[in-house]
């Protein structure tokens, strides 16, 4: 049986333990969703700090699918150069890095008038909000806006990629009943539902090949009536599976949700610990391949559990890295407190501000 400390291969890549730094959200680039300084530091910091994999906050494949301001994007060839410095900056310290890809979809940020918002079904789940369903010409547009994505994370020099599926964003709203009442072949069946992400999978792989490790992050459960269910979850992996993905990161809850969304406050005991681990257990015995399971994990005593009792292949955290870039080291050096973490959510309201994520309740900035 696997120990946390132990390598671990996502494809071609060979991490040097079971601990990954989830896609989380720096709020730290430029305008045009360019690479800063400030970002480079983030990252040569993190990758010091001793987790097998990084993987970025999500990355805008186009400029309608911006969730944020001061978000990454990699929808033009112009903003390579940026990721490069980036990438050599992980590498220079062993570390290995994966871009996440995503689209905003009902949940694009407005700035852009001449760019509504696109979505699965018009006014299924949002209807106060000003959105274009999307025709069969959007879709061809979104399956190759991805893969020109993927393309230029190899380019830039990213050791894999990970689509994100989960919390509500376009490639989830694609997968869920909440957001998806089409008629078409795109809606219906969990076949369709999905096919949307299939086909991008399968556009990606075609130009990358088999040799570029491909991730999905998606749902387990949407945790809403209507919503993605379980069993529906586990039978679109599957279908994921066949078309050549590397492994599924396994999370939860919409953006909307707040009893089971994907960042609950409160994780204060072992028992709050690992909010989808039930839901992993099945994921795990019906796949082959690696599952990575985040979502309030906050000890090392958790994460040992998760990874001898065959719970999932590698364990995720997102709050913690930024409370503490380098826990995986500390725990490493015998060092095995948990994380101090409280699960406040106050590290991302200095995005908000244009000051990229921190956190507020250990840095020397508490009470500013």
């Amino acid at each position: 049986m696997p120990s946390l400390f132990d390598e671990g291969c996502i494809g071609s890549v060979m991490l040097q333990n079971r601990f990954i730094r989830s896609a989380t959200l720096e709020g730290m680039a430029g305008e045009r969703g360019e690479c800063t300084e400030s970002l480079i530091e983030l990252y040569r910091d993190l990758s010091q700090g001793g987790a097998g994999l990084l993987i970025t906050g999500h990355i805008f494949v186009s400029e309608e699918g911006r969730a944020t301001p001061h978000q990454l994007g990699l929808y033009d060839e112009s903003l390579i150069p940026g990721f490069c410095s980036l990438t050599e900056v992980v590498h220079q310290y062993g570390g290995k890095i994966f871009a996440q890809l995503a689209h905003a979809g009902v949940y694009a940020h407005p700035a852009r008038p001449e760019l509504p918002p696109l979505a699965a079904t018009a006014g299924a789940a949002e209807p106060e909000k000003r959105q274009k369903e999307c025709t069969e010409d959007d879709l061809e547009s979104l399956i190759t806006a991805f893969k020109e994505a993927a393309e230029r994370t190899f380019q830039a020099g990213f050791d894999g990629v990970q689509l994100h599926a989960a919390h509500g964003y376009l490639l989830s709203q694609f997968l869920s009943p909440r957001y998806n009442e089409r008629e078409d072949s795109y809606g219906g069946s969990v076949e369709n539902r999905s096919r949307l992400v299939r086909l991008i999978v399968r556009s990606m792989r075609e130009s990358l090949g088999k040799q570029f490790p491909i991730l999905v992050k998606m749902n387990c459960s949407d945790f809403t009536v209507p919503g993605l269910e379980l069993h529906e979850s586990v039978e679109i992996a599957l279908l994921l599976e066949r078309e050549g993905i590397d492994g599924v990161e396994i999370s939860g809850g919409l953006l909307t949700s707040r009893r089971r969304g994907p960042t609950r406050m409160g994780v204060d005991t072992i028992e709050k610990e690992a909010f989808f681990r039930d839901e992993s257990t099945l994921f795990k015995k019906r796949l082959d391949i690696p599952i990575i399971l985040v979502g309030g994990i906050r000890s090392y005593e958790t994460a040992e559990v998760l990874i001898e009792r065959d719970i999932c292949d590698f364990v995720a955290l997102c709050r913690p890295f930024i409370s503490e870039p380098g826990i995986v080291n500390r725990w490493k050096s015998g060092d095995l407190k948990k994380s101090r973490c409280n699960s406040d959510n106050l590290c991302f309201r200095p995005i908000i501000n244009g000051e990229g994520v921190r956190c507020v309740t250990f840095s020397k900035h508490v009470g500013e």
